[in-house]
């Protein structure tokens, strides 16, 4: 009777020590809201668990967030769209390197009517400008995502300063501010990937895209194990090697959306 007890309590030792090994092979990723709201992680991380074992926890929060979140190590990997945040993080030494992974564009949406008539606009600094000087409604992520930092640039290189009753700053991600934009009739600048899986358009259209200061870079970042030694960072280095393989640059050359691909793969 005392083997048999002795058998099975090794037998439960052994599976909470499986159940414990499995419990931990899953890291935290901070990421933008746009990965996110497309549906990408979605196609992809099945992909990616089915190759390793390991799980991905995604946080989809504004990339300013997302960097903050690794600051203070509370994510064991990063995945944003803001280069040159991106380049000042591993300098100020928080992470060790950054890679491209993905990119494709940001694009500018408005009301059908287009009161700004941005649809002609010959460039993004033009159509910016049309509607400052319009004071159409413009709904503003004013959350410090990418797209934010990316779309108070193009105010900048279109040299308006926006400030007014006519532009909006809300404090919410891409999904959230397309809903205001459609409820108010606001010209609202998206990644494409969110634009093309957000369904509650009313009367909103995609008015003005292609200008090559639209373009809209992805990158993965390894975090500084000096910095936070707690982090899983060989399992984070196993993900990133992974969104740079074949096969990971194949599965997101994959995901689409209605047949229209929406990033595009670009591991140097």
């Amino acid at each position: 009777m005392k083997k048999t007890l002795n058998l099975v309590l090794a037998a439960v030792t052994t599976m909470g020590l499986t159940f414990s090994a499995q419990a931990d092979d899953y890291i935290t990723l901070a990421s933008t809201t746009s990965t996110q709201n497309s549906g990408l992680f979605d196609s992809i991380l099945p992909k990616f668990v089915e190759a390793t074992g390991i799980e991905v926890r995604v946080v989809a929060v504004g990339t300013g967030q997302a960097f903050e979140l690794a600051r203070r190590g509370d994510a064991d990997s990063l995945l944003v769209h803001d280069t040159a945040g991106e380049k000042r993080f591993v300098e100020n030494g928080f992470a060790t390197e950054r890679a491209d992974v993905m990119y494709n564009d940001f694009v500018l949406i408005g009301p059908k009517d287009d009161p700004a008539n941005i649809r002609n606009a010959e460039s993004a600094a033009e159509a910016f400008s049309a509607i400052a000087e319009a004071e159409a409604p413009f709904a503003s992520r004013g959350d410090d995502s990418g797209t934010n930092r990316a779309e108070l640039r193009l105010w900048e290189n279109a040299g308006v300063e926006p400030v007014g009753s006519w532009y909006r700053e809300l404090g919410s991600g891409m999904g959230p501010t397309l809903n205001t934009a459609a409820g108010m009739d606001a010209y609202v600048m998206s990644d494409r990937a969110t634009w093309v899986a957000f369904e509650n358009r009313q009367n909103l259209e995609l008015l003005f895209s292609g200008d090559k200061v639209l373009f809209n870079q992805y990158g993965s970042l390894l975090l500084s194990e000096e910095k936070h030694p707690h982090l899983k960072h060989d399992l984070a280095a196993q993900w990133h090697n992974w969104l740079l393989s074949e096969e990971g640059q194949q599965a997101i050359a994959d995901f689409k959306v209605d047949g229209q691909q929406l990033f595009f793969p670009n591991a140097q």
